[in-house]
């Protein structure tokens, strides 16, 4: 399940909606949050796309929890 996150006072704040396709959470963040930059983290545990502005700050995040 892909999980966007909207950035607040945390990275990892506000859900904003819950995805079975990367497509679809890709969709979804690009309405909803304004951004500029992509940067794709895959680890064992987890696939992270942080979602970056134009000063290359972190405003989301896209997560897939795919291990244990």
């Amino acid at each position: 399940m892909w999980k966007v996150y909207k950035a607040n006072h945390y990275i990892q704040g506000v859900l904003i909606s819950k995805h079975k396709t990367e497509a679809a959470a890709r969709k979804k963040a690009k309405e909803e949050i304004k951004f500029s930059y992509t940067v794709k983290e895959e680890s064992k545990k987890e696939i992270l796309i942080w979602l970056e502005d134009k000063e290359r700050m972190p405003v989301g995040i896209i997560v897939k929890n795919t291990g244990t």
